[in-house]
């Protein structure tokens, strides 16, 4: 078999038979088909990352920890 570029996962004949049929009906090459599906793995991944970050408390939070804040 040929040489796999990075971040494309090696394929048996089955997986690849399906991604064929399923890069066909979307109309392009088996190839733009493989590196579309690595972009929306990796866009995904950066999602999920961003979203693990902490938030900034909203208003109300900020609000309600001030007032239950002892005096003085």
């Amino acid at each position: 078999m040929a040489e796999k570029a990075k971040g494309q996962p090696k394929l048996t004949e089955g997986q690849r038979a399906y991604e064929a049929k399923r890069a066909a009906k979307a109309g392009v090459s088996l190839e733009k088909w493989l590196s579309m599906k690595a972009q929306e793995r990796e866009q995904a991944t950066a999602a999920a990352a961003k979203a693990s970050e902490p938030k900034k408390p909203g208003f109300f939070a900020r609000l309600l920890e001030r007032a239950q804040r002892p005096i003085g």
